[in-house]
């Protein structure tokens, strides 16, 4: 039986991604970085592809990113800028979170504090 492997879109289906943030992740954080990806196991006609059985050491990665602790204390004084105006737009703080991690996932080559002004300027320039 042939061994499986999953290339970046199977990484990014399991996580809940787009193959664009594993790209990121890749280009952000190379072998010789501090924190660096996974190296893939196999390349096919220069794709990579990790053995399936290591989706799980992925996804320990993903969450021991910098920056991704279990957090607590105060929140920065940017992410307060951003719960105020979430929820002046409607949204409960739970929903406001989601969506920055959501965001967050979309573009890992951004910090949450800029995360949070893009958010804060996209919304003040629309009436709703």
């Amino acid at each position: 039986m042939p061994e499986r492997y999953l290339g970046v879109l199977g990484i990014a289906d399991a996580l809940g991604l787009t193959r664009h943030a594993v790209h990121k992740w890749r280009s952000r954080y190379p072998s010789d970085s501090k924190h660096p990806f996974p190296e893939p196991d196999v390349e096919v006609d220069g794709m990579p592809g990790w053995a399936a059985d290591r989706l799980e050491e992925i996804m320990q990665w993903r969450n021991s990113l910098p920056g991704r602790g279990a957090g607590g204390g105060r929140p920065s004084a940017v992410r307060q800028d951003y719960l105020t105006e979430a929820l002046a737009r409607g949204f409960t703080r739970d929903e406001a979170m989601r969506a920055l991690a959501t965001f967050g996932d979309e573009f890992p080559e951004m910090t949450e504090p800029e995360l949070c002004a893009w958010l804060i300027e996209k919304w003040r320039g629309l009436d709703f």
